[in-house]
């Protein structure tokens, strides 16, 4: 049920005109053209109008405003000439520092991690990611009580940066937040039990699990949805997946594989969400492969890659996990360019240079998938009665079956698969008849 609460904030949010600002702090890899694009495109995810974006270079950060008071001053006459009730700061703000630059800007302040947390709020389609989404935002906001979160009484259909009632109850609403976010991480702590059990199921079978990840708006749902026919939300929008997608996928010599479609990374991703989002992500940390689907057309590539890097590795991916690299968006490049970057990957085996759109390049990386995945198969020749219908299926099913022959009234397989394939084939018939 939407409250009078969550109406006022929803009308606030897709209602307002907002100001994007990048303190340029130095020392960044990125381009500071692209980070107020990208920035622009977060505010622009939850329906906010973007009527400028300011780059503002900082020396020396101050503690309580990070911008200096010169600084602000311009940015407040430009909030009054655009008419702006909202200012998006891309950095991290302390609750100090936000409530000082929404007094002298008069108007509503938020930081990068709370737009992102503002995204996911309104994305999170199901119930198991609403729970994620509201305990990165309660542990977000426990220690910025600038207005009322008595609210959280009672039921309510959504999360709130962008407006809500003054500041009051200070410290019966702290309270209020800590058993709220105790019974979301026991609520929590039970997805993670029936996901444990699912994953159990699925490695007893075994099926191989294939991760999509990649920064966002990389282009991992278009991909997904090429690869399996499916039609998971795929647009030119931040953050369009969050909940994740598992479809069922046939390889050349796997009958069956499971394609995983994640939430996509962003840099400097909250801390709050990557430890909400772990239950669902552990998909990815218990992955027989994963597949880096790269952007290469973004002038930020590369510092979008080592920030999926950094992600992946404070979510305990091992090294040991197989990966490989999918340049994708090569149909936006110039023919130069496009030129040298599909010879390059040509002479890598752990890269495939694509366009998930047109499916230009979708046939190698399947093969691609294929090769890593079955690698350690051994070949091995199994003979079978001629009727035996039910073992050359399973033999179909489970390997690549590369010849058939009969020899007297015996027929002849020769299969490459896994030993563990092979010996569960093996145990099942206790009998020879096959040999490596």
């Amino acid at each position: 049920m939407t409250t009078g609460f969550d109406r006022d904030r929803e009308e606030f949010a897709r209602g307002a005109r907002a100001i994007v600002v990048y303190p340029d702090l130095g020392g960044s890899s990125r381009d500071a053209d692209a980070r107020l694009e990208e920035t622009a495109g977060l505010a622009a995810a939850i329906g906010v109008e973007v009527v400028e974006r300011q780059a503002v270079r900082v020396r020396t950060p101050r503690a309580a405003t990070l911008i200096g008071s010169g600084q602000i001053e311009q940015l407040a006459v430009l909030g009054r000439q655009d008419e702006a009730s909202l200012f998006v700061f891309d950095a991290s703000l302390s609750p100090i520092q936000q409530r000082n630059l929404e007094t002298a800007l008069e108007a509503k302040v938020i930081d990068r991690t709370g737009l992102i947390l503002e995204i996911f709020g309104e994305r999170a389609a199901t119930a198991e990611g609403r729970l994620q989404v509201e305990l990165a935002h309660l542990d977000y906001q426990a220690g910025r009580l600038v207005r009322s979160w008595t609210h959280l009484e009672r039921q309510r259909g959504g999360f709130g940066f962008l407006g809500g009632p003054g500041e009051t109850q200070i410290e019966a609403d702290r309270r209020l937040i800590r058993d709220r976010m105790a019974r979301l991480r026991r609520e929590l702590d039970q997805v993670t039990r029936t996901r444990g059990l699912h994953r159990e199921r699925r490695q007893r079978a075994p099926w191989p699990v294939i991760a999509l990840v990649g920064y966002t708006n990389a282009g991992k749902s278009t991909l997904f949805n090429r690869l399996t026919g499916a039609h998971v939300m795929a647009e030119n929008l931040l953050f369009a997946t969050l909940d994740p997608t598992l479809r069922q996928i046939s390889l050349p010599g796997i009958d069956k594989a499971i394609l995983s479609d994640t939430v996509g990374f962003v840099s400097e991703l909250p801390t709050q969400l990557v430890a909400a989002f772990k239950a669902t992500l552990e998909e990815v940390i218990s992955a027989d492969l994963l597949v880096h689907v790269r952007d290469v057309a973004h002038p930020d590539t590369l510092a979008q890659k080592a920030d999926v890097e950094a992600v992946l590795a404070e979510l305990g991916v091992s090294e040991a996990t197989q990966q490989i690299e999918v340049w994708n968006k090569v149909d936006l490049l110039d023919p130069d360019a496009r030129e040298e970057m599909t010879s390059e990957a040509a002479r890598r085996d752990d890269v495939v240079a694509l366009s998930a759109l047109s499916g230009e390049g979708t046939e190698t990386l399947v093969r691609l998938l294929s090769t890593r995945l079955t690698e350690g198969h051994k070949r091995y020749s199994i003979t079978l009665e001629p009727g035996d219908g039910a073992s050359a299926a399973w033999l179909h099913q489970h390997g690549e079956v590369l010849d058939r022959s009969v020899e007297g009234d015996k027929a002849v397989y020769e299969v490459r698969m896994s030993p563990t394939d092979f010996e569960r084939f093996a145990e099942s018939r206790g009998e020879s008849g096959v040999s490596s």
